[in-house]
């Protein structure tokens, strides 16, 4: 198997870890009472079940970007939403809905037109401390504008999340290149850099994205999805080297694929985002209470005792 098909492979796999994942975590909140702190998740297999995913998910992503360039690994990460579409539907025991379909074909198609254009070899350039630097504050000046008070924040933070995620992933590269082909020393003043600015910019990538999706899932969803391959993708052709395949003329169908992609991605976000608005509305309406009620009649019998007259379906509780 070349260099392409193991990168595609990987990332397969890993969209549906998760995706798995994802739909694990939402079912565990279904369930759980609102307010239900994180030690109380502790104690659940489902939830351990879950981080597992998110851990596998995480491992097999960062071994497709050893084998395959950043403009080819990043995109498929919208494959997570691919994925989580039969899966969410099959934990709520329900059929994919018509927008989740229409969704679901673009973005293949559109990915699909990506991997036809995307360069297919292996990465063999990494970032140098001074690229390195220079990417994450670069990073840095841009999440700062991002979060900056105004309107539509969660957009904002959406696209901030979104592009300390890709950054992430493409400093991530230059770590698992640079280790696994030992071309130089494994504990240096560049390589630690870049292991402190990955981990700085993965959990700031994650509560960026928590910020984002209070306002809701739909929109912000789309932005981070598509905001993180386009970041990864700029680092890719402008420092590391890769192109695509086809020269200029390729830029027509990689156009076309990330419109269709685009689309898809925004459609199934906008399913994603309604889904999780009535699964929260469920939660929220108060169960009807299983005593019943009861209501005093004002007639009396001839022996001038009160009946207590119930309501259809309540139980009779006075009266001969």
């Amino acid at each position: 198997m070349n260099a392409t098909l193991t990168a595609v492979a990987l990332s397969l796999v890993s969209a549906v870890a998760y995706a798995s994942a994802a739909v694990a975590q939402a079912r565990l909140a279904g369930r759980s009472e609102p307010g239900a702190g994180v030690f109380r998740m502790l104690g659940r297999a489902a939830w351990w079940s879950a981080v597992a995913l998110n851990a596998g998910g995480a491992l097999l992503h960062v071994a497709a970007l050893k084998y395959g360039p950043l403009t080819l690994v990043q995109p498929l990460g919208a494959l997570t939403l691919v994925a989580a579409v039969p899966l969410g539907a099959r934990a709520a025991g329900r059929r994919v809905t018509g927008t989740e379909w229409h969704g679901t074909i673009l973005t293949l198609l559109g990915l699909g037109a990506l991997l036809l254009t995307a360069g297919g070899t292996a990465p063999h350039e990494t970032l140098s401390l001074g690229e390195a630097l220079a990417v994450g504050a670069a990073t840095m000046a841009v999440v700062a504008g991002l979060s900056r008070p105004g309107t539509r924040p969660g957009l904002r933070h959406a696209a901030a999340s979104g592009i300390t995620s890709g950054v992430a992933s493409a400093l991530t590269q230059t770590l698992t290149v640079a280790a696994t082909d030992h071309t130089g020393p494994l504990f240096s003043w560049r390589l630690v850099t870049v292991a402190l600015l990955v981990s700085a910019f993965a959990m700031g990538g994650l509560l960026l994205a928590q910020t984002a999706y209070q306002g809701g899932l739909g929109a912000p969803l789309a932005v981070v999805t598509l905001a993180n391959p386009v970041a990864a993708a700029v680092i890719g052709l402008a420092l590391l080297g890769e192109r695509l395949q086809g020269g200029t003329i390729a830029l027509i169908p990689a156009l076309l694929g990330s419109a269709a992609a685009v689309r898809g991605v925004v459609l199934l976000s906008r399913a994603q985002g309604e889904t999780m608005s009535l699964a929260d509305r469920a939660r929220k309406e108060p169960e009807p209470s299983a005593q019943s009620r009861v209501v005093i009649g004002s007639p009396r019998t001839r022996d001038d005792r009160l009946v207590l007259s119930p309501e259809p379906g309540g139980t009779r509780v006075g009266g001969p």
